[in-house]
């Protein structure tokens, strides 16, 4: 799969599962046979050009045979939604595409993340640090990361990527960090 396809299979399964799942009703008895083909439709509206739409129809296509998605019929309604190995790839994506997004004026208050992963979960741990440096934060200690934006949102959603819970990771926002002059640097305040 090249490059365009993952970036369109990216896009196709999050907005399946941020969606909370499609649901499309009809009045056709014989619309359940042209599931996928009526999906693609709601799907690739904003695409204009043949090849767009065929690689969106060959990316749905792959998700339903991949068992990344799934189709149930109530009635006259279909609904589609993600299975737990749909979920798990599409939580991959989201955690790949997750940044803190930065104020554009600084309240004053930082925002400290402490985590405590006992050591049988020493890889998701090691993952999660990973990603908090990606995300840009400063370490304060081993364990102790400190940002100056609100980073809660992105939190809760590395908590239940990795299945840690707020005994594990917790967040801490404080008006005041001794000797904060290197943090200041590093965030360009």
């Amino acid at each position: 799969m090249d490059r365009e396809n993952k970036n369109l299979t990216k896009k196709i399964i999050l907005g399946v599962l941020l969606a909370g799942g499609i649901i499309i009703a009809s009045t056709n008895p014989k619309f359940g046979q042209k599931i996928i083909p009526e999906i693609i439709k709601l799907i690739k509206y904003k695409y204009k050009n043949k090849k767009e739409k065929n690689k969106i129809s060959s990316i749905f296509y792959r998700l339903k045979k991949n068992n990344l998605i799934d189709v149930e019929f109530r009635g006259k309604q279909i609904f589609v939604s993600l299975t737990e190995e749909g979920k798990k790839k599409a939580g991959k994506y989201q955690i790949d595409n997750l940044e803190i997004k930065k104020d554009k004026e600084w309240d004053k208050k930082w925002r400290v993340l402490i985590f405590d992963v006992k050591e049988k979960d020493k890889s998701k741990r090691e993952a999660l640090r990973g990603k908090i440096i990606e995300l840009g934060l400063y370490q304060l200690q081993r364990s102790v990361w400190v940002c100056p934006y609100n980073f809660l949102r992105e939190i809760e959603i590395l908590r239940g990527f990795f299945g840690f819970n707020k005994d594990e990771m917790k967040v801490i926002t404080a008006s005041e960090i001794e000797n904060d002059e290197k943090i200041k640097i590093f965030f360009g305040l």
